[in-house]
C-alpha cells in the first residue's frame, strides 16, 4: 500500500512514518527529492507529495517542477539525434547530455542486422548507466535475457510532454490505487491505443488515427495540468470521447 503526505524542503521526517527503521536490517530505498543526513535524519529537498510504499520499503517525493535527471533502471522515451560508429546518440531532454545507445542493444540483432535509425527516430529504452560527469547509457533490451521487454523503436504515433510527477504515477503497477489515475483505463473502454510512458516526462501515443492520438494526448495533459481526481478524469473522458 502507498500512502501520501505533503512535505516541505528541510522538514525532518518522523521515523514513525518510514516504512522501516533506519537501523533495521532491511534497507530503506530513498527515491528522488530526499536526502539522508547521517546518522538517522531524512529531509526533503523539494516541496511536494511524499509517497511511502510499505511493501517495497521505498519513499520518495513527487514534484511536478524541475528537470529530469537520469537514474539507472528508468524507462524513457528518447529521440535519436545522430549515429556514430557503434552507438546512437539520443536526446532525453534538452538539458541532459546525449545518451549513448549501442547499435547492438536491441533484441536479436548482430553487426549485420543492427537497426538503421535515422535522426528523429523514437526509441523506448532503459537507463543502464548514469554517471554524474559522463554521458548516460541506455538500452533497448534486457541485458540479462536479451529480450526487448517492450522496448525498442517506436514507430508512427506522436509524443506528448507531461510532468515528471504524472509520468512516475503512470508507471506504477496499480495506477488507480497507488497513483489516483484512471484516465488510461477509461480511454481503453472507448478506443484501442498504445502508450509508452517515459520517466523523462515524455509519453508516446499511437492509435488508429490522428484524431484518436490527439485525444489521448490531450486527456493525459489536461489530467496532468489540472490535477484531476478520479471522478474528474472520468468526466473528462466522457466529454472528449463523446460520439466516438
Amino acid at each position: 500500500m502507498t500512502t501520501q503526505a505533503l512535505v516541505l524542503p528541510g522538514e525532518e521526517l518522523s521515523n514513525d512514518i518510514l516504512p522501516v527503521s533506519l537501523d533495521s536490517s532491511h534497507p530503506l530505498k530513498l527515491g528522488p527529492g530526499l536526502r539522508h543526513v547521517p546518522p538517522s535524519t531524512i529531509t526533503p529537498t523539494v516541496a511536494g507529495l511524499l509517497f511511502i510504499d510499505q511493501k517495497k520499503k521505498a519513499i520518495w517525493v513527487e514534484n511536478n517542477s524541475g528537470r529530469y535527471i537520469p537514474q539507472v533502471n528508468d524507462v524513457i522515451v528518447a529521440t535519436v539525434h545522430h549515429s556514430s560508429t557503434d552507438v546512437f546518440h539520443c536526446t532525453i531532454t534538452p538539458q541532459t547530455p546525449f545518451a549513448q545507445l549501442p547499435h547492438l542493444a536491441f533484441e536479436g540483432v548482430s553487426k549485420k542486422t543492427r537497426p538503421q535509425l535515422s535522426s528523429g527516430s523514437l526509441v523506448y529504452a532503459k537507463v543502464t548507466s548514469a554517471p554524474k560527469h559522463m554521458d548516460p547509457e541506455i538500452t533497448c533490451c534486457n541485458p540479462s535475457t536479451g529480450k526487448s521487454d517492450g522496448m525498442g523503436e517506436l514507430k508512427e504515433g506522436m509524443v506528448f510532454d507531461i510532468s515528471l510527477g504524472i509520468a512516475r504515477r503512470l508507471l506504477l503497477a496499480k495506477q488507480r490505487e497507488e497513483g489516483g489515475l484512471v484516465i488510461l483505463e477509461e480511454i481503453a473502454e472507448k478506443i484501442p491505443f498504445e502508450v509508452a510512458v517515459g520517466r523523462n516526462g515524455k509519453v508516446w501515443v499511437n492509435s488508429k488515427g490522428v484524431k484518436e492520438i490527439l485525444l489521448v494526448g490531450k486527456a493525459l495533459q489536461e489530467t496532468d495540468k489540472q490535477g484531476l481526481n478520479v471522478e474528474e478524469q472520468k468526466k473528462l473522458v466522457r466529454r472528449l470521447f463523446k460520439g466516438i
